[in-house]
């Protein structure tokens, strides 16, 4: 039952639509996966936009999914509700936050799920569970009745078993999206950044390769924007959850010391030099996207970490995420084979914002050619 905070499975034949407990479902309380909010909430008046439009569709909600607590951590631990377990090895973490989402489809409980991604909480489960998530761009998606972490890098988006279980989670939340017909002359930049086993760079390199030539590309402002998510993301997170503090005991300890954390950052005085940094990230990416069709690179740096107390997983899992949410692009996490190991690996596949229909027509290219 780990995968789930709240089961419903609501009858219909309909698709089965697992919606992360960040996200209000009407007559469900949402509990963001912590303690501290669960003793505060109510029944939701009303469905986040979001499962509004997918129940107007014929979606059926089987549950509210688990996650980590307050969507403040990648691993998918909650020591609180429960970690779900990863179904491609039990002694690997499942990938957070949206833990429970990634869970559910992977194991066939859900058709469909939505998360929520502030720093890559739905391409890092979607990667470590062997499965295909989207990262919407940032305001595309309404965010309204979405339990806030960070509001400016904040997003909803579609997890399913593959591209179509994706696009099918697109269609629900925005009736008539369809994946735009994948341009074979398209050209790829693959961007190149530190830490990443090399077996997992080859793996990613020989599945970009079956769509065409790739070009190299680097990023001047690509590790810098993972600091400037930290700082911003601490900065509102620290204004939503400070009042938590209130009673530690209703929190687990790392949480609680991630909130005090985040009220250091914040009153560090970083932001200024954060915001400049969004900006250059931004105008970096949009002048590669000018010249190509698509930014490749791996998810993770590695396969799936085994549970660390000590966060050091959480700081491998987000190493290539966040930057992301910075610079406000969509970002589509697809499964690919990593030889020699039991486990597949991630290619993360990096659009112009609004270009979700022409990642999804890629992402769908490339599965075709792995297939």
């Amino acid at each position: 039952m780990t995968t789930w905070i709240i089961k419903t499975d609501e009858p219909g034949d309909g698709p089965r639509l697992a919606v992360k407990d960040a996200i209000d479902v009407a007559g469900l309380p949402t509990t963001a996966g912590c303690q501290a909010v669960a003793e505060r909430a109510v029944p939701a008046a009303a469905d986040a936009p979001v499962v509004a439009s997918a129940r107007a569709q014929g979606a059926r909600v089987t549950g509210k999914a688990n996650l980590n607590e307050l969507c403040m951590a990648a691993d998918g631990v909650n020591p609180w509700a429960g970690t779900p377990v990863n179904p491609l090895d039990p002694s690997r973490v499942p990938g957070g936050s949206s833990s429970g989402s990634a869970v559910a489809v992977a194991t066939g409980e859900a058709d469909v799920a939505f998360g929520t991604d502030t720093s890559g909480s739905v391409r890092i489960p979607a990667a470590c569970c062997g499965i295909a998530g989207l990262k919407t761009t940032n305001g595309r998606v309404p965010l309204d009745g979405v339990h806030p972490l960070s509001p400016t890098l904040d997003i909803v988006g579609p997890m399913g078993r593959d591209v179509a279980g994706v696009v099918l989670g697109m269609s629900l939340i925005e009736p008539g999206f369809a994946p735009a017909p994948f341009d074979p002359s398209a050209t790829v930049a693959r961007l190149r950044v530190d830490g990443v086993d090399p077996a997992i760079d080859a793996a990613v390199d020989d599945a970009l390769r079956r769509l065409g030539p790739i070009t190299d590309v680097t990023s001047a402002h690509y590790a810098d924007a993972a600091t400037a998510n930290g700082i911003i993301g601490s900065d509102e997170g620290f204004r939503q959850n400070r009042h938590l503090l209130d009673d530690p005991s209703t929190l687990s300890g790392r949480i609680h010391r991630r909130i005090q954390t985040m009220g250091d950052v914040s009153g560090a005085g970083m932001l200024d030099w954060a915001l400049g940094v969004r900006k250059a990230i931004r105008a970096e990416l949009d002048g590669i996207l000018e010249r190509h069709a698509v930014i490749a690179l791996p998810t993770l740096t590695c396969v799936p970490p085994e549970p660390d107390e000590a966060d050091e997983s959480d700081l491998v899992l987000t190493a290539l995420a966040g930057q992301i949410n910075v610079a406000g692009l969509p970002a589509f996490a697809l499964p690919v084979p990593l030889p020699g190991s039991h486990l597949p690996t991630s290619v993360q596949l990096i659009g112009p914002a609004g270009g979700e229909e022409r990642l999804c027509g890629i992402a769908a290219a490339l599965e075709a050619a792995l297939a």
